[in-house]
């Protein structure tokens, strides 16, 4: 080879060995500005968006009925040597209850601990558009800036904000939440599909576990202990039977979370938005069928007669019943599956069969659903008549934003009902799903810290703190094998979309 050609293979491999750090210079100055001001990933450390978004946290699956949930790995706790037994299993303090059959996981068990979520945050976002409610935002905790927070926003600049009976209320008005909002804040009550397999004495809900759909006075609904998750029905076409929701034999309507202290139930109020869904199946004789809720002092119901002729109607505590909303659709045939569910909340009545939906508004004042009576607990029954079987019935409570502090019920929160709480130009409200076990704009009693001696008033998130808008979990909760400390295994099942505003 001439000195020549080796002169040029050296410069090429120069220029190829300097065009190469070139790019990586360029890819790694594109990936730092794309982070910084486009998308980046964060880890949920807290259990205060649970459900939503998980903290660190055991997955646990009950022992008796087989219902999966999860539960806050609390660090104050949990890595205490008291409670790891060694290859990354701890016993979690206090003992989870099942939110499905009321069971209490014995103390002495032991499960790993997984990781809290990971998901992807839209930064600048807001630079651009306006926060919208409803939105799951990042931002820089008022009273720590080094610290970032992720809640759910709330209240916007120049409005008034006021949370009542778990509901929020915007300038007098409740505000609903968006469909898809919803339907991720439905919170169990009961699954009839798991069954206890040992209902032993004082570990469900501190007594025998028994079906807690209970036969009303005279009613001919037939609870075959061989088939447990089914319910069956042979009575005449024109006689109403009942079968309600016993909150004696199973879980009650307080507006407990699954993944918090047990300890912290007693002090939740009750919860009054509630849904029910099941499949139901005609015979023969073909009868009504229908949900029924009661919210304070009035009791709505929701019936398909089998002529295909819908209803929603209010019965008061007169006794009278009135007419709120009727549809026809076609009608079902008799022996094929169709499903039921009625829905309360956000003072909207919301009934579907069969994919046909029929809804009615009560109006968004604080008193359109009626005097507000929490202390009351609301009560939920099945009715129907003629030949029916009825199948995986699943009742539900809708998220309770508490607005009391928990070991009180006469001091209210920030913003709760009877002290409003107005934002300001550039301020926002937000607050965590898991609303009983949630740090946020309800209780921050320190002004927030600003840059050059600037402070901002407590309870607000400034506009300058907020980071970005959350939108998809692409790592869920990752499992650490034995005891590394890099989340391997991620649950590939709950990858997700993360709702907001509309």
């Amino acid at each position: 080879m001439t000195d020549s050609a080796e002169r040029n293979k050296r410069t090429t491999t120069a220029e190829s060995i300097a065009n190469t750090f070139e790019w990586m210079i360029t890819a790694f100055i594109l990936a730092f500005v794309f982070r910084a001001f486009v998308l980046e990933a964060f880890r949920i450390p807290t259990g205060s968006m649970a459900d939503t978004l998980m903290g660190d946290h055991f997955r646990i699956r009950c022992t008796e009925c087989g219902y999966n949930y999860q539960y806050n790995f609390n660090l104050f706790i949990q890595e205490n040597d008291h409670t790891a037994v060694g290859n990354g299993l701890y016993r979690p303090v206090p003992s989870p209850r099942c939110p499905s059959c009321g069971y209490y996981e014995k103390p002495e068990l032991a499960f790993p601990k997984y990781n809290g979520d990971r998901i992807l945050v839209f930064k600048c976002l807001y630079q651009f558009v306006e926060p919208k409610r409803w939105d799951v935002i990042v931002f820089k905790n008022p009273t720590g800036p080094e610290v970032n927070f992720i809640k759910r926003l709330i209240g916007k600049p120049g409005e008034t904000v006021e949370i009542i009976d778990g509901d929020i209320y915007i300038n007098g008005k409740l505000q609903r939440k968006p469909p898809k909002v919803q339907q991720e804040l439905w919170m169990p009550v009961y699954n009839n599909n798991f069954q206890p397999i040992q209902p032993m004495e004082g570990r469900f809900n501190e007594h025998a576990w028994r079906q807690p759909f209970t036969n009303d006075n005279n009613s001919e609904w037939k609870l075959d202990p061989s088939r447990p998750t089914q319910f069956t029905l042979e009575s005449r076409q024109d006689k109403i039977n009942t079968l309600f929701y016993d909150t004696q034999k199973g879980n009650d309507f307080h507006a407990t979370y699954a993944y918090d202290d047990p300890s912290m139930y007693r002090y939740q109020p009750f919860c009054s938005d509630l849904m029910m869904k099941f499949y139901a199946r005609r015979g023969e004789k073909q009868g009504d069928v229908g949900i029924s809720f009661t919210k304070y002092q009035t009791l709505y119901k929701a019936g398909f007669d089998p002529a295909g002729l819908m209803t929603i109607e209010k019965i008061g505590s007169d006794g009278k019943a009135i007419e709120l909303a009727k549809k026809q659709i076609s009608p079902i045939d008799k022996n094929k599956e169709f499903l039921v569910q009625f829905s309360d909340a956000d003072h909207l009545l919301v009934f579907e069969i069969d994919n046909q939906t029929l809804s009615y508004d009560l109006g968004t004042g604080k008193d359109d659903a009626g005097q507000r009576l929490s202390n009351i607990e609301p009560k939920a029954s099945i009715f129907g008549s003629g030949g029916l079987t009825i199948t995986n019935v699943e009742l539900y409570r809708d998220i309770y934003y508490t607005s009391y502090r928990f070991d009180s019920k006469e001091t209210a929160m920030r913003a709760g009902e009877g002290n409003p709480f107005t934002l300001n130009e550039n301020e926002y409200f937000a607050m965590g799903d898991n609303s009983p076990d949630s740090f946020d704009s309800r209780m921050w009693d320190i002004e927030g810290i600003g840059n050059n001696g600037i402070s901002y008033r407590m309870g607000v998130v400034p506009r300058d703190y907020l980071v970005g808008k959350a939108f998809f979990v692409y790592w869920p909760g990752g499992f650490r094998a034995g005891n590394s400390r890099l989340a391997i295994i991620p649950n590939m099942g709950r990858m997700r979309f993360i709702y907001g505003g509309i």
